[in-house]
């Protein structure tokens, strides 16, 4: 349950220009798409995908890491991790099974016979879309298991770009079209307050007392 008297409590500690800009943030914010990255070796790679999941409104980073295991890169990151909710997984298997049961389509960022241009995607359905490892790419679980292929036409030389290159550039176009739509993209309510809660916990120094103190009055 809620409470809202808490989030009150809360956002009493807070300046209007902080509890403005959380709520322009989040009327922005979507769970329609979500972001998997697959055993991504270099940190920097994660760390800037999980800040273009910030900048273009993308709520949740999903983290599979069955081989490589690091933290966030703060600097890259630019605070983003504060406000993107990451999950992480230690196999690939739980991480489908997840997002599947949510009802997310699974979208493998791969070249591929089947594959469907940037330009063409269906952006009305709920969508994970999977980047892979550096040099392999994603593995032969996540082919099989995808609904769905997506590549971004090229015409120079390069037959690829950097995870974290693909991840912007996708993230920009998609979640452009779908706010340009007439999905019903964005939070509930609920997730909303749910969200101004857990970022006012992220910005309030000594919060467990602030908590503490009104548990104690109430």
């Amino acid at each position: 349950m809620i409470d809202i008297k808490l989030l009150q409590h809360l956002e009493g500690f807070l300046t209007e220009n902080r509890i403005e800009k959380f709520a322009k943030v989040l009327s922005q914010r979507t769970k329609h798409f979500t972001v998997a990255t697959e055993d991504v070796y270099q940190l920097h790679n994660t760390s800037a995908v999980m800040r273009s999941c910030d900048v273009f409104g993308v709520q949740e980073l999903h983290i599979i890491e069955e081989q490589n295991s690091k933290d966030i890169d703060r600097e890259i990151a630019m605070g983003a991790q504060k406000w993107v909710d990451l999950k992480r997984y230690h196999s690939v298997k739980d991480a489908l099974k997840n997002l599947k049961s949510e009802g997310y389509q699974i979208v493998a960022t791969t070249p591929h016979e089947k594959d469907n241009v940037l330009s063409e995607f269906d952006i009305t359905k709920k969508s994970c879309f999977f980047f892979g490892r550096e040099t392999k790419g994603l593995s032969q679980e996540v082919i099989d298991e995808a609904d769905c292929f997506l590549k971004i036409p090229m015409v120079g030389f390069t037959e690829s770009l950097n995870i974290s290159v693909s991840a912007a550039i996708i993230l920009q176009d998609v979640t452009s079209k779908l706010k340009a739509s007439d999905v019903n993209w964005q939070l509930t309510e609920d997730e909303k307050i749910e969200k101004r809660i857990d970022w006012c916990k992220k910005t309030i120094k000594s919060y467990e007392q602030v908590i503490e103190r009104f548990y104690e009055n109430n």
